[in-house]
């Protein structure tokens, strides 16, 4: 029977459980004394499988000794009023860290209320932009890394200006001068994307052609021993962001997985990009994944994995991250990663086209 044709007291209590479970904000009714009663879509879709282990305990067993949540659930239930916390870390077991604005709101019979605003930031993601942001900072660090090769060169140039060295020895020696040249030559290019402020072209985007773009161009190139996957949400909006730096983005995303997929040295490395829509990210809910089977990322490098000059590879400059992130925040995006060995998982999350924006122009 539909709700309005019942009496005026059932459609208000219907139409108040729809509110609460169409809300796009995690919403979750405990008693008080922390027993989960109810969790709606948003909640579900932030914490997964993880509401299913807190539904058969308190929610606060779940929360670290530390957490404020069970004392703003209590106060709540306790003394009838509505209690605010402005910056509340949320941390479920198998779940990543969440900060957020929490709200409890006392409900009849004891129970209470809990809604949680989510801060559009993803673990990590202070450190990184205060990285990003300090230029002195990367001058300091990349004028150590430019002493390094330039070491090299004056001590070849020091070796063939005293004349000691025979000719196949100071071919090798003005070989190495080269080499390093050409290293701080690349090392420049690449630092100096950074130097770029030009505010990205941002315009209704298919996410999806990009991924195929990108797709196609990892394919023709690492050969056959690398399987790429796709699972990609049909009814994703249109992303607003730059076209060309959405592809710069994924294009290095995919190029990583890829080389760490192919490291593993038996022919079954596998990358998968996925897409779909997070629930509770108002300013950037589209979700693209990219995941590997490599070996992962070394536990004492992912802290500062978007850092300038941190690298995995034993060739690289470590500064492909660096900008990625860049260039994610430039979209207005964010990006975070989970990595544990045999599977490596890159996050970004990017917003759609405003409401006031038609997408029907989108390619």
């Amino acid at each position: 029977m539909s709700p309005f044709k019942s009496s005026n007291r059932d459609s208000t209590e219907t139409l108040r459980a729809l509110a609460f479970d169409l809300h796009p904000s995690p919403a979750m009714v405990l008693r008080g004394d922390g027993h989960l009663i109810a969790a709606n879509e948003a909640a579900e879709s932030v914490f997964g499988r993880t509401m299913g282990a807190v539904a058969r305990r308190r929610l606060v067993d779940a929360l670290p000794s530390d957490s404020l949540l069970p004392v703003i659930v209590a106060r709540a239930g306790r003394e009838g009023v509505t209690v605010r916390e402005r910056s509340v870390e949320i941390a479920l077991p198998d779940s990543p860290l969440i900060e957020a604005e929490a709200c409890a709101a006392p409900l009849p019979d004891g129970m209470v209320l809990l809604t949680l605003t989510l801060k559009p930031a993803v673990t990590g993601l202070e450190r990184q932009a205060g990285t990003l942001r300090s230029v002195a900072g990367m001058g300091r660090t990349l004028a150590h890394e430019i002493k390094n090769p330039l070491a090299g060169i004056r001590g070849a140039a020091q070796l063939l200006g005293s004349g000691t060295g025979g000719g196949m020895e100071d071919a090798a020696l003005a070989q190495l001068i080269v080499d390093e040249t050409d290293r701080i030559r690349r090392l420049i290019d690449r630092v100096e994307a950074f130097a770029d402020e030009k505010e990205p072209e941002r315009k209704a985007v298919n996410i999806h052609r990009v991924l195929d773009r990108v797709g196609a161009l990892m394919q023709a190139g690492v050969g056959e021993d690398i399987v790429f996957r796709e699972a990609f949400d049909p009814s994703l909006p249109h992303a607003w962001g730059d076209e060309d730096q959405l592809i710069q983005i994924f294009l290095n995303l995919v190029k990583n997985a890829a080389e760490a997929a192919k490291s593993r040295g038996d022919g079954r490395g596998d990358v998968s990009i996925s897409t779909s829509f997070r629930q509770g990210f108002r300013t950037a809910p589209l979700e693209i994944k990219v995941q590997d089977n490599g070996p992962g990322v070394p536990p004492d490098l992912r802290d500062r994995l978007f850092d300038p000059f941190v690298t995995t590879k034993s060739h690289g400059a470590g500064l492909g991250l660096t900008l990625v992130a860049k260039l994610v925040a430039a979209q207005g995006g964010l990006i975070d990663f989970e990595s544990e060995p045999g599977r490596t998982t890159f996050r970004v999350l990017l917003p759609m086209v405003p409401s006031d924006i038609s997408s029907s122009h989108a390619p």
